[in-house]
């Protein structure tokens, strides 16, 4: 049928068509012309152009095997054709007649998926669409980055929901010429999407604000903001890394949390200078309705009970304890209240009275007020004497107020007592006597947004923070002095330690990175890090070294990448640059592939004489027990499950994925709001697909608590050598100082360790000196393998030997225990005799390792072992109702808790609950606690 001779009604629209007598003829003629041609053979002309001829009307004629068809077709075409017999287009075998056609009898594509899908966008964080505008320029801000001394790197830690995030909206406020929204929290640095959900930060976000102090003069401040809670205290380790200083946020209602100690804990160890900022001062005021006096009290307990903290965790010097004393008057701690954006210290408030108090005619003999005496003077027991006009530490009166309540809280108070109490007319007078003034509409706000108005215009932007920084937090050359030697693991005397210790732009190129940041899309990361020394920039060429790099030994973790991109990560966006220097921090794109951890970045055309040495893994404050076996429903989907695997121990710094010895893929976590988030992240972000996941279970370690009862010997399997092991337990304080590095085989020779021990733990000149190694690693490790042979009895040269076969049998021992394959934990394993053979050939490690792995099973079984498991110190804040703190104690005996202390909170109508819990009974107790307490209870 030729579709071209009708139109698409189906309307004939061809040449006329002649009478019915002449087609009838035509079509007879037609007929004998066919039989005619099957009756006759073709001519070889006809057999050349394919079998087909032309007749007299020009129209061609098929001369193939095909002819009986056409044949069958012409007679029947005055046939009746039904209509739905008709064919009006063509069949899809004439339109394609290479394409394989497929006919199925019903749609198997379900309903709910659309015939023409829509694009996907892969939206899993809020980011800016266009750059914002700042009140400073760009341009201005990468030139900052020229100047180390005119910059900071700080990370805000504090306990969960102390304000760190809210205080990070504020300077974005001050920073970021937007129209914000004055009552809802704007949470600028929690970017993702679940982060905003659940009201709390998952990853630590860094931020680079160029802000000015109280005399104007502007400052680079790189500021690393830091989850709360304790589930992601890695995040908090991987940022602190990188910083000269922290702020501890404390909130000053609740006080010191013990995730507060913990994380303090952690800075100190990493000797970092630590600043105070006391937030929430507001709650004092609207929710505990304290009198200024009582305020005054709560505040200087909280700041006592950091002191006391300090002096009491920090290793040092009293000289050194009482330099890291924080006290108001020493410009160390700041006030504020982040959700009302108003922030001040001692001196910043008393420029505020040396600006309302500036001299006039009248008052020029007096002079200005000076700022820095009167802020040295309102913080104690100090009172004002009004009849002498100075300070003395005699009260005046029996119930005169100190310094402190007469010129700061008394202020304070006065505010917010007008501005909740006034009416708008009073209101509006009281506020211009103090220079104050507002729009008519701006009166109409709600008293939250109206008093955060008032006390940011009262208060002035947060000079007074960056006071603070700048005088107690040093820039990144005096701060490399400190931060070098105790994270690099290479010589301090070679070029590259110096270079880095004077923070030289022109030295060396050496980046420590510690975090991976995802693409929009997650298909890729980008790296982050400290320009410790030398200048990056874009195209440029470096080595990756990864953990397990050790130079002229173990060069396999190594590889060489391009840089493709360099930028300032501004949490929402980014800000490109061309060029990073030392003492910087920097987002590095095109070197992720090889990084899993950690890494150390250097230069592709280093001098291989003096090589760079990899910065110190990082080491945390706490461990990974809970763990889930998980699997793809679909078995097909198991690359893309491995895939996203792979990318979640990437992106978080303490999270474990391994293989079990059953096939079964597990991820390690701190906790159970850890563990869900990476789930969530693999089904969502990484992974696409649906996963099935086990009951969680947690991971236990053995131990022994005798001394072996015999001594236990193994052979090596071609009988020539022989180890004589036994085992006993651990002092529990050895264990403690080697977690803490206070023993070490890195950062301590062997006269110094063997002087400790002697020393604090009573060890004997032989033990002490002949410590071989500490396991499962030898940074960190909580048991000791020390050689207690006798010189006369063994052959010391030749156990030295095999020394360090020994060695990687016995760490290789206390990973995987012989009860569980659980780590070993707190355990003394000692050699007493060895038979070694003195043909090289028989002493090689295939025979000794697993014969020391063994022989140290056989002492360990032999010493009563056990299983210990692992618990968590629950802090629990409840009212001091007795049924809300019985029903506590009920929650906490169903799950074999144990309580350690309870008492109440000072200054606070809450009653404070510290309890052991076994990890694996504290799935569903926080839900579970506040069933029981009706909300009341929280941990």
């Amino acid at each position: 049928m030729d579709t071209n001779l009708y139109d698409e009604f189906g309307n004939y629209i061809g040449p006329e068509i002649e009478d019915d007598d002449e087609e009838e003829e035509l079509q007879q003629r037609s007929d004998q012309d066919e039989v005619m041609t099957s009756a006759s053979p073709a001519s070889p002309s006809q057999q050349q152009d394919g079998g087909a001829r032309t007749n007299g009307n020009g129209m061609e004629l098929s001369t193939t095997s095909s002819s009986s068809s056409s044949s069958s077709s012409a007679v029947h075409t005055r046939a009746i054709v039904l209509h739905e017999d008709k064919r009006y287009y063509p069949d899809a075998n004439e339109v394609y007649p290479d394409a394989e056609t497929m006919v199925q009898d019903e749609d198997t594509q379900p309903l709910t998926v659309p015939i023409i899908a829509p694009p996907k966008v892969r939206n899993f964080e809020k980011v800016e669409k266009e750059f914002p505008a700042l009140s400073y320029q760009r341009e201005y801000l990468v030139d900052m980055l020229a100047y180390p001394h005119l910059s900071r790197n700080i990370a805000l830690i504090g306990h969960l929901h102390h304000g760190k995030t809210t205080f990070m909206d504020m300077l974005v406020h001050q920073t970021h010429l937007k129209k914000w929204s004055s009552s809802k929290s704007t949470r600028y640095t929690d970017t993702r999407n679940d982060e905003q959900d659940r009201a709390l930060s998952i990853k630590a976000t860094p931020m680079s604000l160029v802000v000015p102090n109280t005399e104007g003069k502007s400052y680079l401040l790189n500021i690393m903001d830091t989850p709360g809670h304790v589930n992601f205290s890695d995040e908090v380790t991987a940022s602190i890394r990188l910083c000269d200083g922290v702020v501890l946020v404390v909130d000053a209602c609740e006080g010191v949390m013990m995730q507060t100690e913990r994380l303090l804990k952690h800075a100190l160890n990493e000797k970092l200078p630590v600043v105070l900022f006391v937030n929430k001062i507001d709650r004092l005021i609207l929710e505990l309705k304290l009198p200024p006096t009582d305020a005054y009290f709560k505040l200087k307990h909280t700041i006592d009970e950091i002191n006391v903290f300090i002096e009491k965790n920090m290793v040092g010097t009293d000289e050194e304890k009482a330099a890291r004393r924080l006290s108001p008057d020493l410009g160390n701690v700041l006030f504020g209240s982040s959700q009302l954006g108003f922030c001040f210290t001692l001196a910043s408030f008393a420029k505020i009275y040396s600006k309302a108090h500036a001299p006039t005619s009248a008052t020029a003999k007096l002079g200005p007020i000076d700022h820095v005496a009167f802020s040295q003077r309102l913080w104690g027991d100090i009172y004002f004497h009004p009849e002498q006009r100075n300070f003395k530490r005699k009260a005046p009166a029996p119930n005169a107020p100190r310094s402190f309540v007469q010129f700061v809280l008394d202020p304070i108070y006065k505010i917010f007592t007008q501005v909740l109490g006034e009416a708008k007319e009073d209101l509006t007078s009281c506020l211009s006597e103090i220079g104050i003034h507002l729009k008519g509409e701006e009166y109409a706000l709600d008293s939250q947004p109206l008093l955060k108005l008032v006390c940011s215009q009262f208060f002035g932007r947060s000079g007074g923070f960056v006071d603070m920084v700048v005088a107690h937090i040093p820039d990144p050359r005096a701060g490399a002095r400190s931060r070098v030697p105790h994270i690099y693991t290479g010589p301090l005397d070679s070029p590259i330690a110096k270079a880095m210790m004077e923070c030289d732009p022109k030295g060396p190129l050496m980046i420590h990175i510690t975090k991976l940041y995802p693409k929009q899309d997650c298909s890729a990361f980008d790296a982050f890090g400290r320009v410790f020394s030398g200048t990056i920039k874009t195209g440029d060429r470096v080595r990756v070294l990864g953990e397990g790099y050790i130079p002229d030994e173990d060069e396999d973790d190594m590889i060489e990448q391009d840089v493709t991109d360099l930028w300032l990560h501004e949490a929402r966006y980014r800000v490109d640059v061309d060029k990073a220097t030392a003492g910087n921090w920097v987002l590095i794109g095109g070197v992720d592939p090889s990084i899993m951890k950690t890494a150390t970045i250097t230069s592709a055309n280093i001098d291989d004489d003096e090589p760079a040495h990899i910065f110190r893994p990082l080491k945390f404050n706490t461990t990974s027990v809970m763990k889930v076996a998980v699997e793809p429903i679909n078995p097909s989907e198991l690359p893309k499950m491995l895939d996203g695997l792979r990318k979640i121990n990437k992106t978080y710094p303490l999270a474990v994925t391994k293989v079990e010895e059953s096939g079964e893929h597990v991820i390690l976590g701190t906790g159970e709001l850890y563990l869900d988030c990476i789930l969530h992240d693999l089904r969502k972000m990484y992974a696409e697909i649906e996963i099935k996941v086990d009951d969680p279970v947690v991971t236990f370690s053995e131990t022994v608590v005798e001394t072996s009862s015999i001594k236990c010997f193994a052979e090596t399997p071609n009988k020539r050598n022989k180890l004589t092991m036994v085992v006993e337990p651990l002092e529990k304080q050895i264990a403690d100082d080697i977690l803490n590095e206070e023993i070490s085989f890195g950062t301590m020779d062997t006269k110094s360790r063997t002087a400790i021990l002697q020393k604090k733990y009573g060890w004997d000149l032989l033990a002490s000196r002949n410590v071989w190694a500490f396991g499962p690693d030898m940074e960190g490790g909580s048991n000791v393998l020390v050689d207690d042979t006798i010189p006369g009895e063994v052959n010391k040269a030749l156990l030295g030997s095999i020394r360090e076969s020994v060695v990687q049998g016995f760490q290789w021992a206390s990973r995987e225990g012989p009860l569980c394959e659980e780590p070993i934990r707190n355990v003394k394993f000692k050699v007493v005799g060895a038979s070694i053979a003195s043909e090289p050939v028989h002493r090689g490690g295939g025979q000794i390792i697993p014969t020391a792995r063994r022989v140290a099973y056989s002492a360990f079984l032999t010493a009563t072992p056990r299983l210990m498991e692992p618990y968590y110190i629950s802090e629990i804040q409840a009212p001091t109702d007795p049924l809300c703190v019985a029903a506590v104690y009920t929650v906490l005996q169903k799950r074999r808790g144990h309580v350690i202390s309870e008492g109440p909170k000072p200054g606070t109508p809450l009653q404070i609950v510290k309890a052991l819990l076994p990890a694996i009974d504290s799935f569903g107790f926080e839900t579970d606690l506040r069933a029981h307490t009706q909300g009341e209870a929280f941990c």
